[in-house]
């Protein structure tokens, strides 16, 4: 790969952007494209001084004469830390692509000056030779992670929402800084540019407690332990929501986040659609369906893997009955995935795991009962070395999660949850052959939205159809 050979793409996106053009909204209103470039470098240059300074490393030793060698070097496969390289680079990119929606640009646009800017900082970023596996990590998983961060900080500080008016540019700064920041600069002169065309979406956040223990066949020991637990997870862009469309990119995703006082982040994954079409069959049923692009990472104590990837998909909802509603999706694809190939509870071995083209495939279903409880299924598997990394062996990586949910009053609600993940690895000596299942109980206080559990009702009243939230 060369700079010349990364332009490819940049201008792909940029065509992608002028086709979709009511994903971008008219030149005279959205920023010139130095804002957020200019805002990109400030935080470049400041995440090189911060790393710089507390590394320990000569990574980030900058000069002119390291960023001739980038720009004329081959790119690399590198092994920095799982976390920098699956969820430090993703975060960065999403901090880019943040950048341009909060100026007013469209989704492909950021999405662009997204690429770019991720090339930008393995060129005159680090002064190591730059590398793909960042180049896909930051460049394209940063924009399938920044528009479902963008959006949901749109939808917390939208007027009605269920954070408190006081709370809102707070809790939207936390989740994605730039929409703070250009808010705080230029107040609503940009917030006027992007409209979600109110969505319908099923938001929770659980806290709770967990006790985890590792099946007694795992090769490498076992044990059990207790954790707190902290896990929001929101789809937005439900189907069936009379006079709402999907002409631009994300206007369906979903989106999970998992922290655990042990290991800290476990699970954040996201996909969206971006490109497809909403259908209905019949009175009972609507749906969508077409391209969707996805980001993974999961490091439940045992094991971590990460993935993006495109995959086909469709999503849905049917009334089975007066009061009860079916909600869920299926997902299937291709992604470039990352996998660990130890067992360390602590993950201090953080360089030790290998990448490749991956088979990736999602299902979930949410049964809805009367808007007052709710039964989840949801289930994940990542098959790591059936396609690129035959030689160097294989990791077949799944995970179920199930919960229960009763609604208390208003949007307070008690869920039980559980979640079994497993992961065989066929590796060489010294590797070997691993099997690692791990099993976690949860108990939760869960906070609903104010659209409670997410039914969407098209139907006729006069019908005799009751509503549903």
């Amino acid at each position: 790969m060369t700079p010349r050979q990364l332009l490819l793409p940049v201008l792909l996106l940029c065509w992608l952007s002028a086709a979709w053009g009511e994903d971008s909204p008219p030149a005279a209103e959205a920023s010139s494209l130095w804002l957020p470039a200019a805002e990109i470098f400030g935080f470049d240059f400041a995440l090189n001084r911060y790393n710089h300074r507390f590394s320990g490393t000569q990574d980030y030793d900058v000069s002119l004469s390291t960023i001739r060698r980038n720009l004329h070097s081959a790119w690399v496969v590198d092994n920095d830390p799982f976390r920098m390289n699956q969820l430090g680079h993703p975060y960065q990119g999403a901090m880019y692509h943040g950048a341009g929606r909060a100026t007013g640009h469209g989704y492909w646009t950021s999405a662009a000056l997204t690429f770019a800017a991720s090339a930008g900082w393995e060129i005159a970023g680090e002064a190591t030779p730059p590398s793909r596996n960042d180049q896909v990590a930051s460049g394209i998983a940063g924009s399938f992670l920044g528009e479902p961060l963008f959006r949901i900080a749109r939808l917390a500080m939208k007027p009605g929402s269920s954070v408190p008016a006081g709370w809102r540019e707070w809790v939207a700064g936390a989740i994605d800084p730039p929409v703070a920041l250009n808010h705080g600069l230029f107040g609503n002169r940009y917030d006027d540019l992007f409209d979600d065309h109110d969505p319908a979406y099923y938001g929770r956040l659980h806290i709770g407690f967990g006790s985890i223990t590792t099946h007694p066949s795992d090769t490498l020991g076992s044990f059990k332990t207790r954790v707190a637990e902290l896990d929001l997870a929101i789809d937005y862009g439900l189907p069936g929501q009379p006079g709402y469309t999907y002409k631009r990119p994300f206007d369906y995703f979903n989106f999970q986040a998992s922290l655990a006082s042990v290991g800290g982040i476990e699970n954040l994954s996201t996909h969206g659609l971006l490109l497809g079409t909403d259908f209905a069959a019949g009175d009972n049923y609507r749906g969508l369906w077409g391209l969707f692009g996805s980001y993974d990472y999961l490091a439940p104590q045992i094991f971590h893997v990460s993935t993006t990837a495109v995959s086909i998909g469709t999503v849905g909802q049917w009334w089975v009955g007066r009061h009860v509603a079916l909600q869920g999706f299926g997902l299937a694809g291709i992604g470039y995935a990352a996998a660990s190939t130890t067992n360390d509870r602590q993950l201090t071995n953080d360089t030790d795991y290998h990448y490749g083209m991956a088979p990736r495939a999602a299902l979930s279903l949410r049964a809805i009962f009367d808007g007052r409880a709710s039964l989840d299924l949801a289930a994940r598997e990542v098959s790591l070395g059936r396609i690129a990394n035959r030689r160097a062996g294989s990791d077949d990586i799944a995970r179920i999660e199930t919960a229960f949910t009763w609604r208390l009053a208003g949007q307070q609600a008690i869920s039980v949850g559980y979640v079994r993940d497993w992961r065989h690895a066929r590796y060489a000596p010294p590797t070997g052959d691993r099997r690692q299942v791990l099993g976690t109980w949860s108990i939760y206080y869960t906070l609903l939205s104010h659209q409670g559990f997410g039914a969407v009702e098209w139907r006729d009243s006069a019908s005799g159809n009751a509503s549903a939230e």
